[in-house]
């Protein structure tokens, strides 16, 4: 039986109110109904909680059941301590991927933070596309990562963090570096390095009304800024990936925005220090980016 699913049930089951539930879980609204969906669909069709007018209630076998799971929650919470206690020396590894130009800014200082609040934690970073982080998770090499894409995977759980201000990198002495505003439309008459981002979707989506001409894809902001400083080509990238350089132009792009997601393997038990670094992450990143 899902582990996720029935802390799900937990919380909810304490608050007896979708919207409520699901803030505190940090996870979409129609997320949490169907997990408790798939819960009882699990338990044969058992009916756990009814609805009294637009709230909803326990029945009584959702009663019974809360018991149970909540001894059953308690117990696997004390056997993690006792097993943390008795290896307090032990260091615990994180396996944390970024995709790349996130390690700096806020995401630097959050585990910064968090790993001088908790020295027994060490971090294992992977820089490396969204994509070939969320094939680690799915893998179990990695224990989560932080993205700027999701997709329909089932397998994965998508948690968005923030938003992230976009810029284009060119080439010092190209013919857009004297602009006053770049939009997408001046992007498009360019030659392009795809860098570690959804940017090829976005230009549908932004209505270009042109081809993106693509030269080369890249994983990680300095190869990127490298092959633009080169004259290889222009470049679309997160503000934050911005770093000053003789050789390079950054110029902000417009109203555009990338956001980065917290991604995890949707039924994967997480042991208590990774899932205790999953809700820092998003509960301080989120009020960092809302402050």
């Amino acid at each position: 039986m899902n582990y996720n699913y029935l802390r799900y049930f937990s919380v909810l089951a304490q608050v007896e109110h979708y919207t409520v539930a699901s803030a505190r879980l940090g996870i979409s609204q129609p997320s949490l109904s169907n997990a408790i969906n798939h819960l009882e669909d699990e338990l044969g069709g058992v009916r756990l909680f009814e609805k009294v007018g637009r709230n909803i209630r326990l029945t009584e076998e959702g009663r019974f059941f809360q018991e149970k799971v909540d001894a059953a929650l308690k117990e696997l919470n004390s056997a993690s301590v006792t097993l943390r206690n008795s290896r307090v020396s032990a260091p615990v590894v994180i396996h944390l991927g970024l995709v790349s130009g996130t390690a700096g800014g806020t995401v630097a200082r959050v585990l910064a933070d968090y790993l001088r609040d908790n020295e027994r934690i060490r971090l294992h970073l992977t820089e490396s596309s969204a994509e070939e982080l969320m094939d680690l998770v799915r893998q179990e090499k990695l224990d989560m990562a932080i993205v700027d894409t999701t997709n329909r995977d089932r397998s994965l759980h998508f948690r968005k963090l923030c938003q992230r201000d976009l810029c284009v990198a060119v080439p010092a002495g190209h013919p857009l570096a004297e602009m006053p505003e770049i939009t997408p439309q001046h992007i498009a008459a360019y030659p392009q390095i795809v860098f570690n981002s959804d940017v090829e979707n976005s230009f549908s989506q932004w209505a270009v009304g042109g081809e993106k001409q693509t030269l080369c894809s890249v994983n990680t902001a300095q190869t990127a800024l490298e092959m633009v400083a080169a004259g290889t080509g222009i470049c679309i990238m997160a503000a934050d990936c911005a770093t000053i350089r003789e050789d390079v132009v950054f110029l902000p792009l417009g109203n555009w925005h990338q956001a980065l997601y917290m991604c995890i393997l949707y039924d994967k038990w997480l042991e208590p220090p990774v899932w205790d670094l999953v809700e820092t992450l998003v509960r301080v990143i989120r009020a960092k980016s809302a402050g």
